[in-house]
């Protein structure tokens, strides 16, 4: 069996409420109940923090025992060099994801300081991105 985990980063916890023209109107919990349902053969963990340190130190926690992490990192993917080192640093591949299509969105989002790092990038294809990065591993 396959261990997977979703790690979210800032204001994704807001999901289901915040901007929901961009993110739709699910709640992460209800989604993430849904997919667990969807990929039985997976095991499936989920983590999210607001704050940078914190996702730092989850990806150390699973980044030499996990068959794979789905990171949304949120902003911190257009600033956080640590996070990018982070996933630099472990031996667990990375799939970096985002709901919207941050090519389609202000400039600064543009630019990740994950995906040089990361296994493939996944993004503007709603909650589903989640589902694909599931199914690439």
């Amino acid at each position: 069996m396959k261990k997977l985990i979703i790690i979210n980063g800032p204001n994704l916890n807001l999901l289901g409420k915040r901007e929901t023209n961009i993110y739709g109107n699910l709640t992460f919990t209800e989604f993430f109940d849904d997919i667990k349902g969807k990929y039985p053969d997976v095991q499936l963990d989920y983590y999210q923090s607001n704050i940078e340190g914190e996702l730092i130190d989850k990806l150390h926690e699973v980044g030499f025992s996990f068959d794979g992490v789905i990171l949304n990192a949120g902003a911190y993917t257009h600033t956080s060099i640590g996070i990018g080192d982070a996933i630099k640093g472990i031996e667990t591949p990375v799939v970096e994801v985002h709901i919207s299509n941050t090519f389609g969105r202000e400039e600064f989002r543009h630019q990740s300081y994950i995906s040089p790092n990361a296994k493939g990038v996944i993004l503007g294809f709603g909650l589903q991105s989640y589902e694909l990065a599931i199914q690439s591993f």
